[in-house]
């Protein structure tokens, strides 16, 4: 079911404050920035070995990222992983009693699938699911 560690998502209030550590100090490759408007961010995406960094930026002080960052401050807010197919993902997850955040898969980054998984049964750890669409270039490897 999960493939790999797709992405690590780290809470900022500035890409443009903080895209410069992890491209020019940490040399990690720059792979673009875009809007998911579903999840109300700008995201920032670099490369690490076979897996990326995903910057979040809210785009206003309603959505989830603003809240985190009201809450937390800025910092490390999920760990994805790649599943083969988000639906088998899903129901895995629901099988073994655990919440998902979401009652259907919503549109991600790149175009990709994406599930999270309620932090409070993780360990503290707010879990992503997430599934390539067929068409998606394979720009992260």
């Amino acid at each position: 079911m999960i493939e790999k560690i797709d992405h690590i998502g780290i809470a900022v209030r500035s890409i443009e404050e903080r895209l410069p550590l992890y491209r020019d100090v940490l040399g990690l490759e720059y792979l673009g920035e875009e809007i998911v408007a579903e999840q109300g961010v700008r995201v920032a995406f670099l490369k690490i070995g076979e897996a990326m960094i995903e910057l979040l930026e809210p785009l206003d002080e309603t959505g989830p990222i603003a809240r985190f960052l009201a809450k937390n401050g800025e910092g490390i807010h999920h760990l994805a992983a790649r599943c083969t197919e988000i639906g088998a993902g899903r129901n895995a997850i629901e099988a073994a009693g655990l919440r998902l955040l979401s009652d259907r898969p919503l549109d991600g980054a790149h175009g990709k699938l994406i599930s999270f998984v309620h932090p409070k049964d993780t360990g503290g750890v707010l879990l992503e699911l997430t599934q390539r669409r067929a068409k998606e270039t394979d720009q992260d490897e």
